[in-house]
């Protein structure tokens, strides 16, 4: 069933042409994504479809009982109630009809209902009438519901009475689609849900939006997400739509494969024509081959000319390059506690990161992850333990808020600012790498998108040429393409990343190793995000043994032979996972000391530490030592793997 039909829209702002004949169409249970650059007008096509925005030219069909659910970008949930009050009020009429029954349930108790036979009967149909309407609305489970996308979104019971006013922004943006998600309208439309989740709420989500029983309208930078969720998509480019079947890798497959189609087909037209001119040109003039001449302009000029196809817009271009390298060893915590105003957050905090590692921070929403990195930027701010540095390091940081950007500059000033030993010709270069242009690099910060701030931020970063990089939800602000070129250039960089990131496909593509801060400190994980679900659905699945083997217990019979063969059992089972994690520990740990050899022989390498006495003989005493630990650890490996 068709949902929703758009037809040939047209908007303008001003001037400036911002959609032309745009068309797209729903139909029930589609998953639709919208893609496209930033500034390509997807939020604004959003308003119109949702009626929020008007449009100049085109139609917008839909059946006049669709119900449509939008949800704009970072939006907030505003309100005096509590989280339950608000919550519940989405099912207002849900209680007015209980309450109705519950009015009927009394009439149907009164004795002179009892005892008026016809009047019991046209009360009881009612209330059956009335039930049955009740129960197929939901009646008997909203508030399970409730309480089940609540959850999703971390909302607990101990949070159900919080005043939403009291909330963060943050907080409240994920309200307002809870809320959203409660009402089941039959179109649902999203710009950016993804934005302020965490990894855990975003898997939620993913699942509760497949089993969806509307159509989805999603706007979202997250290819993971998108890959998970829809099954179309459009793209806007160059004020257009165009239309592909299957989630963003697809469209990405498709569209590389129609622009080589479309560029061969044309490159074919062009030859042809070539060809008929040139024979034309050498013939006209012939008495004898003037007629073919002429028959060959005449198939020229009623040829259907093929245009040049479009390439992909203009992209972003950067790397990102270090003056010189840090030591192997980069930064070490020991005993680290973190928190504000005296009250610990996390405590207990080791971290070692090694040379040209490239390190993913994943947790929950106020674990306290970007406090950690804060922290590592001033280690004056810790609570206790020590934060040592190796030799040379350099740190370049960017902050998620862009509180390193001055509003009242110019993007020129901004940059030049910083680096005043560059010409305003490098500058402006630099700033047209990223996508800065013209009159654009006159414009004042404040007038910037998220994204532009973030391309800023970006460049100053650039120029830095720092050899440790920081990084606090980098691809936040960022279109799709933006965070390609940025894939690209962290994964060229050849110093040493920490990044805190909900981007799923981000972390996959850059880590080599993952840390999850919890409230008892971190937990290391040696690969990337994929490994890193592996390793936790491992875990799970370790801990529910272990929850099942002690309920086992409690219900074992009191005979002492088969309790004796039970505990022996489970304790062999017990040593087993032992073994297999003290296995998976030196495996990692192996891993490890291999590179620390490799480094430590490299350097032995270089004349000026072979040639340099004192030099030579601590790397050689060095190597002894990572050696021999090596080898215990080997001898180790070997006797658990004889088990």
């Amino acid at each position: 069933m068709i949902v929703m039909q758009v037809q040939d829209i047209t908007k303008y702002f001003g001037a400036d042409l911002i959609l032309s004949n745009i068309k797209l169409e729903v139909q029930s249970r589609d998953r639709i994504a919208l893609v496209g650059r930033n500034g390509a007008g997807k939020s604004t096509l959003l308003k119109i479809i949702s009626g929020q925005l008007s449009h100049d030219s085109g139609s917008i069909m839909k059946p006049k009982e669709t119900e449509i659910g939008y949800l704009a970008q970072d939006a907030g949930l505003e309100s005096d109630h509590s989280i339950w009050e608000e919550m519940i009020g989405v099912f207002s009429h849900l209680q007015t009809m209980e309450a109705k029954i519950r009015t009927l349930e009394d009439k149907m108790g009164k004795e002179h209902v009892l005892n008026d036979k016809g009047l019991y009967t046209k009360i009881l149909a009612e209330y059956d009438t009335l039930q049955h309407e009740f129960q197929l609305k939901g009646g008997f489970q909203y508030e399970n519901d409730i309480r089940s996308i609540l959850h999703g979104f971390r909302f607990f019971e101990e949070d159900y009475d919080k005043p939403i006013s009291s909330l963060s922004g943050g907080q409240k943006t994920r309200l307002a689609l809870v809320k959203l998600l409660l009402t089941r309208p039959d179109l649902l439309i999203l710009d950016e849900p993804t934005n302020h989740l965490d990894i855990e709420t975003l898997s939620w989500l993913e699942g509760y939006l497949q089993s969806y029983p509307g159509a989805l309208l999603i706007v979202s930078h997250d290819r993971y997400f998108l890959d998970k969720v829809v099954t179309q998509v459009y793209e806007i480019s160059r004020q257009k739509s165009k239309k592909y079947i299957g989630n963003y890798s697809k469209y990405l497959e498709l569209k590389a494969e129609q622009y080589e189609q479309e560029m061969k087909e044309y490159e074919r037209q062009q030859s042809e024509i070539a060809k008929l001119q040139d024979f034309v040109q050498r013939n006209i003039a012939r008495a004898s081959t003037t007629k073919r001449a002429q028959s060959k302009r005449k198939q020229l000029s009623k040829m259907d000319k093929l245009e040049r196809p479009e390439g992909g817009e203009k992209s972003a271009q950067f790397g990102f390059t270090i003056e010189r390298p840090t030591g192997n060893d980069v930064l070490q915590l020991n005993d680290v506690a973190i928190g504000y105003n005296q009250e610990i957050l996390v405590r207990n905090i080791k971290l070692q990161i090694q040379k040209e590692e490239s390190i993913a921070l994943v947790g929950p929403n106020g674990i306290g992850k970007s406090t950690l990195i804060k922290t590592i930027m001033r280690p004056e701010r810790k609570l206790d333990g020590t934060i040592q540095f190796g030799s040379n390091v350099q740190i370049g940081y960017y902050d998620q808020e862009q509180a390193n950007l001055n509003s009242n500059k110019s993007v020129l000033n901004e940059l030049w600012d910083e680096y005043p030993a560059h010409t305003e010709k490098d500058i402006r270069t630099v700033l047209g790498n990223f996508l800065f242009s013209g009159d654009d690099v006159l414009k004042g910060v404040n007038e910037l998108s998220g994204g532009q701030k973030a391309r800023l931020a970006l460049a100053k970063l650039m120029l830095q040429k720092a050899n440790v990089l920081i990084l606090d939800e980098p691809t936040n602000h960022l279109d799709l393409d933006s965070k390609e070129v940025l894939e690209n250039a962290l994964i060229e960089y050849p110093g040493t990343i920490l990044f805190i990131s909900h981007d799923r496909y981000f972390i996959n593509r850059i880590a080599t190793r993952v840390i999850e801060l919890s409230p008892g400190g971190l937990e290391n994980y040696l690969g990337d995000y994929d490994y890193y679900m592996e390793k936790k659905a491992e875990q799970a699945e370790f801990a529910r043994i272990e929850a099942e083997e002690q309920n086992r217990d409690q219900q074992m019979a009191t005979g002492t032979e088969q309790k004796e063969k039970f505990q022996i059992d489970k304790q062999a089972k017990k040593e087993e996972r032992k073994r297999l994690r003290r296995v998976e520990e030196i495996e990692v740990k192996i891993e490890t000391l291999e590179k620390t050899i490799e480094d430590y022989e490299n350097e032995l390498g270089k004349p000026e530490v072979f040639q340099d006495y004192e030099k030579s003989q601590e790397y050689n005493q060095k190597l002894k030592s990572v050696n021999q630990e090596l080898e215990h650890l080997m001898e180790e490996w070997e006797s658990l793997q004889l088990k």
